[in-house]
Formats: C-alpha cells, sequence, structure tokens
C-alpha cells in the first residue's frame, strides 16, 4: 500500500476518534471515511488492535518530531528547551492520545494498546514499527532529554557540562508533564522552565 493510503486511514482512525469512543469505532466506518474497501483495511493494519497501534505509534512520532522542530529554533539552550516544553503541553492539549502517551493516563475513550511489542505477520515495515514496543511515560522523558542534549551540547562540550544539560533537559521535560497535569499559572510552562534553569544547582 502506498505511505499516503496508510495516513489516509490512520487520518479517518483519529477523526472517527475524535468523535466517538474507541470501541465505538468501526474498521468499515474507517475504511468508507478513507475511499478503501475495508479489506484493504485489514490487509494494512491486520486487525483493529493493529490499527490502534499504530495511530498511537504516528502520534507518537508526531510529538518527538515537534520537540526536534522545537529544539533546533532560534535562541540560546534555555530558551528551546522553553519552546519544547511548551509544546509539549500544547501537544497533550490538542491531542488525546499524546496526552495519554505522556501521563500514562488512558481514559476509556481512547485504544489503549500494550507498550510491549506484539508479534507481527505484517509485510508492511511501517506495521512492523508499529507492532514493537511503544514508548513508555518515562521513555518519552529519556528521548526528549537525549534529543535534546545531542541538538544543545556545542562542540568541545566537557562530560560534566553534558551531564549537567542532560539534568536540565530533564528538568525542562519534567516541569512540562507535571504541567500536563495541573496546568502552570501566570508566565506558563515556559515561565517555569526558565527560572528553574536560572537557579543554581545545590
Amino acid at each position: 500500500m502506498m505511505p499516503a493510503a496508510r495516513e489516509s486511514l490512520l487520518d479517518a482512525a483519529y477523526t472517527a476518534l475524535v468523535r466517538r469512543p474507541w470501541s465505538a469505532v468501526r474498521m468499515v466506518d474507517v475504511a468508507a471515511a478513507a475511499g478503501v474497501s475495508r479489506q484493504t483495511l485489514y490487509n494494512e493494519f491486520g486487525s483493529k488492535d493493529g490499527l490502534a497501534r499504530a495511530l498511537v505509534r504516528r502520534e507518537a512520532d508526531g510529538y518527538l518530531a515537534g520537540v526536534d522542530r522545537a529544539l533546533a529554533g532560534q535562541g540560546d539552550p534555555r530558551d528551546r528547551l522553553a519552546a519544547t516544553a511548551e509544546w509539549t503541553t500544547s501537544a497533550a492539549r490538542e491531542n488525546a492520545l499524546v496526552r495519554a502517551m505522556l501521563t500514562g493516563c488512558w481514559c476509556e475513550r481512547l485504544p489503549a494498546p500494550p507498550l510491549s511489542a506484539v508479534s507481527s505477520t505484517s509485510a508492511a515495515p511501517a506495521q512492523r514499527r508499529a507492532d514493537g514496543p511503544l514508548p513508555s511515560p518515562g521513555d518519552f522523558v529519556t528521548l526528549v532529554r537525549d534529543r535534546a542534549v545531542k541538538v544543545l551540547a556545542g562542540p568541545g562540550t566537557t562530560k560534566s557540562d553534558t551531564a549537567d544539560l542532560a539534568r536540565s533537559c530533564e528538568l525542562a521535560v519534567r516541569l512540562a508533564l507535571s504541567c500536563v497535569a495541573a496546568p502552570a499559572g501566570e508566565g506558563g510552562v515556559a515561565g517555569l522552565v526558565g527560572t528553574a534553569l536560572r537557579r543554581p544547582a545545590g
């Protein structure tokens, strides 16, 4: 199947999920909305569980792509960590699947595929990847922290400086996640991150 058709099916599944609980989303309706046969949908994803895993994997990838954009932006490292924190809170606010992945709180409306890998018989590389392990909240902290360190550590950064940077990056991510659960007040998450990263460790 062409990647564009797979994306159309995932778009249709996401749109259906916004409108109704996952338990009420029907494969035949997803296929019809994407303009393909139900058999094509099953050929691509294997089952409704396979579709759920693929949808969760796509939303995880989309969140991490946004992290990369924020880290590649303008400003000093603190500005870019603040932008990453802002992206995290806005993505979680706007996308229930991202919120569930980042917090581990899967409500009854959402699919909740197991995070461990499932056996895959799919010929589609994208589905084999989706059938692999899905990131936990702790995995996201590590993924974002490591991406931030890779982007923000300049040439000649010492091992000690890299360790300090990793702690700052992890602090920014964890502050953002706390603001997903309990929204920040005046100054928002960027203000919290800026304040926290200005303070000397001690």
